[in-house]
């Protein structure tokens, strides 16, 4: 699945009409067809080198572990609009940025820019009857520590009425799980509390 999402990435699309453009226009130079030779090598080379600097700046869609249909019911509810912005926005090619989230998580104070935390995959859950992510990084250049210091900043940051959870999953990896905050009984009245 990978290799085939690495294929249809619009800089790839771009690169192999730019080529196919360019050869059909360099073969009908050729064999003396000025007509299909002009458009071919006109806008075959253009497309062909704009299809390389999109490749040479492209981030893939972190890896989505849930099937689009599963959640949608929740995904849909006023109340989820933050991560599902979210979810749209780290599921699709990313031009021009060392790693998906980067401007957040420079914001967040959780950026190294030798070695950015890399979004691995992403799946949508249920949490306390509302919509959640959790979201798996290779931590890379920050410490788990430092993401545990921004943990309770993470939940706010992403969205209102959110709370963040961490687990350490290896040694270089996390997952950070977004979700509403825990709803809280106590003396019959239901009372909504961070978790």
């Amino acid at each position: 699945m990978v290799a085939m999402q690495a294929i249809t990435s619009p800089g790839s699309l771009l690169t192999l009409l730019g080529a196919v453009l360019t050869v059909v226009g360099t073969i009908a130079y050729a064999t003396d067809s000025p007509n299909i030779s002009l458009a071919g090598v006109f806008y075959g080379i253009p497309l062909l080198l704009g299809g390389l600097a999109l490749k040479s700046s492209e981030l893939p869609p972190a890896i989505r572990l849930t099937k689009p249909a599963e959640f949608r019911s929740l995904r849909e509810q006023p109340e989820s609009e933050p991560l599902s912005t979210l979810l749209k926005d780290v599921t699709r090619w990313r031009y021009g940025q060392k790693a998906h989230l980067e401007s957040s998580l420079e914001a967040l104070k959780l950026w190294n820019d030798d070695q950015p935390p890399e979004l691995l995959s992403v799946r949508e859950l249920e949490e306390h009857g509302g919509y959640g992510l959790g979201l798996r990084f290779r931590s890379n250049g920050v410490p788990f520590e430092r993401w545990q210091a921004k943990q309770e900043r993470l939940g706010r940051f992403f969205g209102p009425g959110l709370v963040a959870t961490l687990a350490p999953l290896t040694d270089a990896e996390l997952e950070l799980t977004l979700g509403p905050v825990a709803p809280a009984i106590s003396d019959g009245q239901v009372d909504v509390v961070p978790s």
